[in-house]
């Protein structure tokens, strides 16, 4: 039997850098696949968990969409839908969310961590955010999904609804695991974190230019270029990160060798790093670029992916109720 993958972005803008690496290329990789049934998403409803503005999430899902196929997602292999166009994601979100108590939810650290972001916005709809989560993954019966490390409390939680599901209703759900990629942590340029489009200067948009990325490059901390490797300043360690992932694990040892050394010149070192970060997103850019001026074939994409993903979720959706005694 085949395997199952469900993957999305939230539709906070456009993507960067983080999410090319973290989650895009993990996504080219599983939709190369034969054995696997892809589904890729965007997470507008997640969106809404969070404080947002209506006109920018209307532009930034289709976006996000623009950019899933711009870096090589094919909708003739994957599905691609938009998350509010499945009404079966929040259905079933709600049927789960009687099996899940209140204070496992207000335990997670990742519920901790919004309600110190935002102390005015502690909604229910954030609350239940992991349960909308289980949903998205459960109802195409994903065994695998391509998320960071820091999502991993989520993915425990999907565990913990499909075995509570299957003890009390005799459902098939699997319980998903956490597909790692080798981009799964994208540092932030600012030194510290993961890089974010909420943080102001912590990412490389995948639409910047050579001269942009050198520019945000540029205010990404560094040292005086000399030290030890066991002393050395995270920033630095974030700067040899993107070395490794856009020129090799050996070009990386170079700049080390020159830490320990005559020491590195950060601004040779940025300006081959920008062009190096460049080069690999100028197909993407290209790509872009044509799908600009078709806005009709966006269309078609979204519309077909939303009746493909809803085939396929309405069905999962009718055998549940029907377990639950609702149908």
């Amino acid at each position: 039997m085949k395997q199952t993958v469900l993957s999305g972005i939230r539709a906070t803008g456009r993507l960067h850098l983080g999410n090319y690496l973290g989650a895009v290329k993990g996504m080219l990789a599983l939709q190369e696949d034969s054995t696997i049934d892809t589904f890729f998403m965007v997470a507008d409803v997640h969106t809404i968990t969070t404080p947002y503005d209506i006109d920018e999430l209307k532009l930034n899902r289709r976006e996000v969409i623009i950019d899933y196929l711009a870096a090589g997602l094919d909708p003739e292999r994957s599905t691609l839908f938009l998350q509010s166009m499945v009404g079966e994601h929040l259905e079933l979100s709600f049927l789960f969310s009687s099996v899940m108590s209140i204070a496992r939810m207000q335990h997670l650290p990742t519920f901790k961590d919004k309600v110190k972001q935002y102390p005015d916005h502690a909604t229910m709809a954030l609350l239940n955010y992991p349960l909308l989560m289980a949903s998205d993954i459960l109802l195409y019966k994903a065994n695998l999904v391509p998320v960071g490390i820091d999502q991993e409390p989520h993915i425990e939680i999907a565990r913990q609804v499909a075995r509570k599901m299957n003890e009390a209703y005799g459902t098939d759900f699997p319980e998903p695991t956490r597909f790692a990629t080798k981009g799964e942590y994208v540092p932030s340029l600012q030194g510290s974190g993961k890089m974010s489009k909420s943080v102001a200067g912590s990412f490389i948009s995948l639409t910047d230019s050579e001269a942009e990325i050198l520019e945000r490059l540029k205010a990404a901390p560094t040292d005086d270029g000399k030290g030890n490797l066991q002393t050395m300043p995270q920033g630095v360690k974030n700067i040899l990160q993107f070395v490794e992932l856009f020129s090799g694990a050996e070009k990386r040892a170079e700049y080390e060798a020159q830490y320990e050394g005559a020491g590195i010149r950060y601004g040779d070192l940025k300006k081959e790093l920008a062009a190096s970060i460049a080069a690999e997103l100028k197909p993407l850019q290209a790509k872009r670029a044509e799908l600009m001026v078709n806005p009709k074939y966006i269309d078609d994409v979204i519309a077909t992916g939303a009746t493909k993903a809803q085939a396929v979720a309405s069905r999962t959706l009718d055998e549940v109720k029907e377990k639950m005694g609702l149908g």
